[in-house]
């Protein structure tokens, strides 16, 4: 069945977000004492993008650096923002078409951070062996996670093969997981994912991957991918702490170096979030460029090349109608805690 693609999975999410209020807390941080561990609520996955936050929650980085860390798993990316949003998670990794989606609808409760990796490489369009392009594609359904990073990367391909959704190829909406189901059951021919489903379609018989991030057009000039990852923050809980994300993001950080340079040590932890095997881990590791502390002034500048690139995603997804107006990304974007 044809789906239409429509900027409502989009902004039903940020409208959620934007009315949720603050929630009170269980505990009262003012009242805590001032050598005691700072607590912080993260929200993450088993997405990729949230390995530097679970490897430093594994190894002792944030205790080490004076945080009571704690792990909350969401689902989908405005699942998180929502939470983020209404006060029950502090700081987040996510992909940035959600956040984007909250700004272009005025919210403010949340500031961008930090930029964890470049995943251009474990995330993609899988066809069977039997298609050479996406001119075979022509009458076919492909699955996708509709407002995903992977929804964008279909939609930039299509578009730049001349092949217009809904009219050659109907794209239709599977959640990540049911992903490789609905491949097995033949519902669709061609799919669109990420880590982990993403290693577990490619080692399916008779699938191979026909293109991956670095095929996506923005990719080409800013190093952008369909949905960078983002390490935000609640507005709200910087104000209430004045100074400690600089210490927060030395510990992560460094995360992030442990993931670069020691990549087999770092899967003997993150095996137990994603449940893939330890070279599979390993490799998925090596797939990601990670990047340090020293990298984000030049990633977080207002004029920079990457911020430049996310200005041109925001407009890519009013091109696409999936939002009804592009935010000045830059104005979400808080450089100076790095």
């Amino acid at each position: 069945m044809n789906h239409p693609i429509s900027r409502r999975h989009f902004l039903t999410a940020a409208t959620a977000a934007i009315g949720a209020t603050t929630l009170p807390l269980a505990f009262s941080r003012s009242a805590l004492a001032a050598d005691s561990p700072l607590p912080v609520i993260y929200g993450g996955s088993a997405w990729l993008g949230h390995y530097p936050a679970y490897v430093g929650m594994k190894d002792g980085g944030f205790k080490r650096a004076g945080f009571d860390f704690k792990w909350e798993s969401f689902g989908t990316s405005s699942s998180r923002m929502t939470a983020l949003m209404a006060g029950n998670i502090d700081i987040a990794g996510t992909g940035v078409v959600s956040a984007i989606a909250l700004m272009a609808r005025g919210a403010r409760q949340f500031q961008i951070i930090g930029i964890p990796e470049n995943f251009g490489r474990v995330e993609g369009l899988f066809v069977h062996d039997s298609v050479k392009s996406l001119a075979d594609l022509k009458g076919k359904t492909i699955g996708t996670t509709f407002a995903s990073s992977s929804h964008l990367l279909v939609l930039d391909l299509l578009a730049s093969h001349g092949l217009t959704p809904d009219k050659d190829v109907s794209i239709v909406n599977v959640g990540a997981p049911e992903i490789p189901a609905a491949l097995k059951a033949k519902q669709i021919d061609a799919c669109a994912t990420w880590t982990p489903y993403f290693n577990t379609i490619k080692a399916m018989l008779g699938m191979k991957l026909l293109h991956d991030d670095t095929s996506f057009s923005l990719y080409k000039k800013y190093g952008v991918t369909p949905g960078p990852d983002i390490l935000v923050v609640r507005t709200a809980f910087e104000k209430t702490h004045p100074g400690t994300l600089k210490r927060f993001l030395t510990a992560y950080f460094g995360a992030c170096v442990q993931l670069r340079d020691k990549p087999d040590d770092c899967a003997k932890v993150l095996t137990e979030l994603t449940k893939l095997s330890e070279p599979e881990q390993a490799k998925t590791v090596r797939d990601a460029d990670w990047y340090d502390l020293a990298q984000q002034k030049e990633l977080l500048s207002p004029t920079g090349k990457f911020v430049t690139g996310l200005q041109a995603l925001a407009d890519m997804l009013v091109t696409y109608k999936q939002i009804d107006k592009a935010p000045k990304v830059s104005d979400w974007i808080t450089p100076e805690f790095v």
